[in-house]
């Protein structure tokens, strides 16, 4: 099983991330879970979402507390002492940033995905919502899932000119991703 914590501010997309996530592995016929954690329910407030899957059912329902993958949306919650707390050993972060990380953050961090999603987003969409970017660069860093299915999952969420804009944010995270590997 595969478990992604999204970290991000509300407004940014993490929980629509957290189910599109969800619904790309649904696509190539894994299972799956998803859901959201909010504290205050207000644009700009941070806010927690979580996503599983695996080939085989998923039973349990808890927060994700050993995350194999971070995705972080909001580079400034980088400056929480805890947002890193749980990472498994030869975990993986996925960053909103336009620079590589200076050094590894957690001895448990074994790969770092970082991209300026953000800049990305305003080009792609006219809008900082970095979420489908930031799925393109964990579909590359990782290679968990295909680009194919994150894209054929926004459709599940998007459509017309939103949808266009948004499979082009992805495929330029995607593209554009910069992996640091560590041992």
């Amino acid at each position: 099983m595969k478990e992604i914590r999204f970290h991000g501010r509300g407004g940014q997309g993490a929980v629509l991330a957290a189910r599109m996530l969800a619904s790309a592995a649904a696509i190539e016929g894994k299972c799956v879970g998803s859901f959201p954690m909010y504290g205050f329910e207000r644009r700009g407030m941070p806010v927690v979402a979580f996503t599983r899957f695996d080939e085989a059912p998923i039973r349990e329902k808890s927060q994700i507390y050993h995350p194999h993958c971070l995705m972080v949306v909001d580079p400034t919650l980088m400056k929480l002492d805890t947002i890193l707390n749980g990472l498994r050993p030869g975990g993986v972060l996925i960053l909103n940033s336009p620079k590589p990380l200076p050094h590894r953050l957690s001895p448990n961090m074994g790969l770092a995905g970082t991209v300026d999603a953000t800049r990305i987003a305003v080009q792609e969409i006219g809008r900082d919502i970095p979420n489908t970017c930031l799925m393109g660069a964990l579909a590359a860093a990782t290679g968990w899932l295909k680009l194919e299915s994150v894209i054929k999952g926004l459709g599940e969420y998007l459509e017309g000119e939103m949808l266009r804009k948004n499979i082009r944010n992805a495929e330029r995270g995607f593209q554009e991703v910069e992996v640091q590997k560590w041992q």
